[in-house]
């Protein structure tokens, strides 16, 4: 059998990226998945490489910084599985802004996408979740959720939050039997970090600040997703494991 044989995951941002990868990975071991996201066609995509897999999947066009569009799309998913077991809260945007350009209107798009986004998402799925008695939650933060970096001051504050919500959410679901934990994937190449990947100095640079001496490959988050959505991590509860090749070790 399977790790998550008939279970229905949600994964948010599965168009591209990390989020696309997790997607993959679940239905490889025997999850249906709803995959949301802002741009229909990519979700579509990432649906497509499920069902060809074997599994059902379900696309659905949804921006999780509007609380009406989360629960639009928590329903369409209840609607079509019955259920949801595992929620993904992958969807995050960032931008490179040195502090004294930072606007008002910059700061709500990164803030309630990465983490309003995030804790809403939880709460209009939770209520299923509580209902069926048992679920996962894992959440995507960042190493620069614990480390500084120039220009970043918004997401760093964003993923911040994250690791801290992923703490408080962890703590009051623990006797509920919902395990609420974070992965905090490092650098790795997907459509928000081309401006670097495909770069060759900046990639130069980069690289040996890796102790791994890479960049991570999307699918190499897949792994610790499908533990923290298995019953192997039951006993696993707020914490954010560091998938970032040593980054945060050092």
């Amino acid at each position: 059998m399977k790790r998550l044989e008939n279970k229905v995951a949600l994964v948010t941002g599965g168009g591209s990226g990390i989020g696309k990868a997790i997607a993959i990975a679940f239905a490889k071991e025997n999850a249906d998945v709803c995959v949301a996201g802002r741009t229909l066609s990519k979700v579509q995509d990432t649906a497509r490489e499920i069902e060809k897999i074997g599994r059902k999947a379900l696309a659905v066009k949804a921006d999780i910084s509007r609380i009406p569009e989360i629960e639009k799309m928590v329903e369409a998913t209840i609607d079509y599985f019955g259920k949801i077991d595992i929620l993904v809260n992958n969807a995050g945007i960032v931008y490179d802004i040195p502090i004294l350009d930072i606007t008002e209107a910059k700061w709500d798009e990164v803030i309630n996408t990465d983490l309003k986004g995030t804790f809403f998402t939880t709460q209009k799925v939770l209520p299923y979740m509580l209902r069926q008695g048992k679920g996962k939650i894992i959440n995507i933060a960042s190493p620069l959720a614990i480390e500084g970096k120039p220009e970043n001051t918004i997401y760093c504050a964003a993923k911040g939050g994250v690791i801290n919500l992923t703490r408080a959410l962890g703590l009051e679901l623990a006797l509920k039997q919902i395990n609420v934990n974070a992965i905090a994937p490092g650098f790795t190449f997907t459509n928000m970090t081309t401006n670097f990947t495909s770069d060759p100095k900046m990639l130069a640079l980069i690289t040996p600040r890796i102790p791994a001496g890479r960049p991570a490959q999307p699918e190499e988050m897949g792994g610790a997703a499908v533990y923290l959505a298995s019953d192997e991590s039951d006993f696993v509860i707020g914490t954010t494991l560091f998938v970032d090749g040593g980054e945060t070790a050092q």
